[in-house]
């Protein structure tokens, strides 16, 4: 699915262009709401016919409505548009290693219900349960969800629906997309989870962010896992098994074990168990206290200096992995996202003199920025794998 860029898209007018035309029309109500269609018109330089038919047509599917009226410049008060927001059409599941978090959101991407439980590694035992919550969220909005995205933090291919290894649970091959689908009768699409928090960016992030064409996310949970975005879509390779970079080698002796079980991959060195095993060992907490990386994040902005110390070690590993995706990519900005965008200003300077220290003089870098899609970036994410099919192109340029 891919991104339109409206700084670069010319409407088009053959006869076989009228689902370009509407995409273009659907994306400036979206992107620039409230508008009138005089103002698309211009903008897109289609006829102002085309434009109210096709705003019709939007109308007519629930997917834009007139909220009032705009300035006069002269003649007649415009009527103007936006996305219609009254219902939940989406919902989505982030199965993370700890948590399963079910939302369902507007077409604007706002949540508009959420509700959470502990995963089990035993896959039957996670999928009865997100089937049955499921069922309950889609009687509750009365037919109007129309797709369910999943986000899974392993290999997974979204073609086939299949969780091809997700190594935190050693789940292998199993056909979510499929089990969820048959058990509650609607459309289900599954990615890894950065891809799909990177989709979000894409669509939903700042627009420092969105705006760019080329760009990657890097998630920090329980591993460390990068969504690519080229030419404004998601990178995913063969079979989805692109960007998984939390398991290159920067080092040895990292201060916890991948989830792939080795000491020396990148999530090893960044991860929020990373930074938890840090602070256990300067603060000198034994493993049987009860706090995780949301605590120690926490505890830094409160000026706890070993939890400070902890993430900008952290931040510098980070920032090491960081700098080779930029040497290697050149993207136009990468988009750190996670619980550690909440700690920002203290990680910024250490993960940005590591990358600069790394990057080979003459080399172009890239702006690091924190993701701003709040607390809850996976669920976004996997919202975001529904909603993007509405307003992605086909044919888009």
């Amino acid at each position: 699915m891919r991104r339109l860029d409206l700084r670069k898209t010319q409407a088009a007018r053959l006869n076989t262009i009228r689902d370009i035309n509407r995409q273009i029309v659907l994306n400036y109500v979206r992107e620039r709401e409230p508008i009138s269609r005089a103002e698309i018109a211009r903008e897109t330089e289609l006829q102002r016919s085309t434009i109210s038919v096709i705003v019709e047509a939007l109308t007519a599917e629930g997917l834009v409505e007139e909220v009032g009226e705009g300035e006069s410049t002269g003649g007649r008060r415009p009527t103007l548009l936006r996305l219609r927001t009254k219902e939940a059409i989406a919902l989505g599941i982030a199965i993370t290693p700890s948590v399963t978090t079910i939302a369902t959101s507007d077409l604007a991407g706002r949540i508009v219900e959420q509700r959470d439980f502990p995963t089990d590694p035993d896959p039957d035992n996670t999928l009865r349960d997100v089937v049955s919550l499921v069922q309950e969220f889609s009687l509750k909005n009365r037919g109007s969800i129309e797709g369910v995205g999943v986000s899974l933090p392993g290999l997974v291919d979204p073609a086939t629906g299949t969780a091809v290894y997700v190594p935190f649970f050693k789940w292998r091959d199993i056909p979510i997309s499929r089990i969820i689908s048959n058990a509650v009768g609607l459309p289900v699409i599954i990615d890894n989870d950065a891809n799909a928090v990177a989709l979000a960016e894409l669509w939903f992030g700042r627009p420092e962010v969105s705006d760019a064409r080329d760009f990657i996310l890097v998630l920090v949970a329980e591993g460390v896992g990068t969504g690519i975005i080229f030419d404004g879509q998601v990178y995913r390779g063969q079979r989805g098994a692109a960007g998984e970079f939390g398991h290159m080698v920067i080092g040895t002796q990292a201060p916890v074990a991948c989830s792939c079980g080795n000491f020396d991959c990148w999530e090893a060195f960044s991860s929020e168990g990373a930074a938890v095993a840090r602070y256990r060992k300067l603060s000198g907490e034994d493993n049987a206290s009860p706090f995780g990386f949301r605590e120690i994040v926490d505890w830094a902005i409160a000026g706890d200096e070993s939890a400070r110390a902890a993430l900008i070690e952290t931040a510098h590993y980070l920032g090491v992995g960081i700098s080779n995706l930029v040497v290697g990519f050149s993207p136009e900005a990468v988009v750190v996202g996670g619980e550690i965008a909440r700690a920002w200003p203290l990680v910024e300077s250490a993960l940005k003199e590591t990358i600069e220290h790394s990057i080979r003089r003459g080399l172009p870098s890239a702006r690091i920025l924190p993701s701003t899609l709040g607390e809850t970036p996976v669920v976004r994410g996997a919202l975001s794998l529904v909603l993007a099919s509405k307003f992605a192109a086909a044919f888009a340029a």
